[in-house]
């Protein structure tokens, strides 16, 4: 019997079908661009864990070629909302009810770099570097630097980018055991690494946006990216299943602390100043062993506090975003009469277990297993 995915019975899987995108996650990038508005302004952006290169291939769409997609799409519908309510609004109704809209426009922009990097190979897009790297790799950064200025001396000891990028997308994660504090934890890992790449890269003001798992004591996370962004805000896609923990971290406008300097030895200077003091006077990260050999991290606040100050530890605001008229993620949806299924666009690349796969085919099993009777 085959496989049988519920992705086939998913919308957003049809729809990416038959719109030509690589992936579905490709809505969910759409659906934040519609919410935040994270690509006004932007030539420069860094997509991490980019394979199979839906989101990256909705940076390409959006800023090289210019295409209505995402919030330029919903701005249309805006617009035409607009005219229609224009058209039958009675002629008693103030004119002044109605604000002059101009009909909106993209077009292509110039000088735009984008740079993408995944441990798996992924097809070229027009445009896009392809870099295959570790993000959690120190290796990966005079890499990525050097794609992004091609005159950066890779042997320097520089890891900050002399022209850093508007925007860090990091679409992400780990292979989920099942275990949820496990799969958080390991999450929080990947999403630190790439925090840790973006900090190299990005310009005051830039945004980050990446994947998150969100469970117990995450608030610890948000409080750490509190330091060098000035919004940080959790947001849930629509076409993100509400089955599922994931959900995105969006940070606007990267503000690093006076006398900050990317390490990737000492990520947000997290090392900094760390002595026992008494609460009343921190107002720098705080560490102390406990006796029962566990160590506690408080992250200090620019006010003092007293014994009831709560400045330690920060909730990060969550929003549902994408459009209530749009699909449900988690339902199944009647296709129209006279739907004809398209085949995909682009062909999924070849995974880097292919081969092992192959070599198990061989012995004379399928998915791993071997022949009755057959010992090794």
């Amino acid at each position: 019997m085959g496989k049988s995915s519920k992705d086939k019975r998913d919308a957003y899987y049809r729809l990416a079908k038959e719109q030509g995108w690589r992936a579905r996650s490709a809505f969910k990038l759409l659906q934040l661009d519609e919410e935040f508005n994270l690509f006004e302004g932007v030539t420069r952006v860094v997509d991490l864990c980019a394979a199979p290169g839906s989101w990256s291939q909705v940076l390409s769409r959006v800023l090289i070629k210019g295409e209505r997609v995402g919030r330029a799409a919903w701005e249309d519908k805006r617009y035409r909302e607009i005219l229609r309510l224009r058209e039958s609004r009675d002629a008693s109704t103030p004119a002044v009810a109605f604000n002059e809209e101009e009909p909106p426009s993209t077009a292509p922009r110039q000088n735009v770099k984008i740079v993408a990097i995944d441990l798996q190979p992924m097809s070229p897009l027009e445009g896009i570097t392809c870099l295959k790297a570790d993000i959690t790799h120190p290796s990966t950064i005079p890499m990525l630097l050097q794609a992004l200025d091609p005159e950066y001396d890779p042997t320097s000891s520089s890891i900050e980018a002399s022209h850093p990028v508007d925007l860090v997308l990091s679409d992400g994660a780990p292979d989920v055991t099942g275990l949820h504090d496990l799969d958080i934890y390991v999450q929080s890992q990947l999403l630190w690494a790439a925090l840790n790449l973006a900090l190299c890269v990005l310009k005051p003001g830039g945004k980050f946006v990446a994947k998150i798992f969100r469970g117990k004591d995450v608030d610890l996370l948000y409080a750490q990216l509190r330091i060098v962004f000035e919004s940080v805000t959790v947001a849930k896609p629509r076409s993100s299943r509400a089955s599922s923990v994931e959900a995105f971290i969006v940070c606007t406008n990267f503000q690093p602390p006076k006398g900050f300097k990317a390490s990737l030895d000492n990520p947000l200077g997290a090392a900094r100043k760390l002595q026992s003091r008494p609460r009343s006077a921190r107002t720098q990260p705080y560490r102390r062993l406990r006796d029962d050999g566990i160590t506690e991290l408080e992250l200090g606040s620019e006010d003092e506090g007293g014994e009831d100050d709560e400045g330690d530890r920060w909730i990060a605001p969550f929003l549902a975003c994408g459009d209530l008229s749009a699909f449900d993620a988690d339902a199944s949806h009647k296709l129209p009469e006279g739907h004809v299924s398209l085949d995909p666009v682009q062909p999924p690349t070849a995974p880097p277990y292919r081969r092992a796969l192959e070599e198990r085919k061989k012995q004379g099993g399928a998915y791993g297993k071997t022949k009755i009777g057959e010992v090794s």
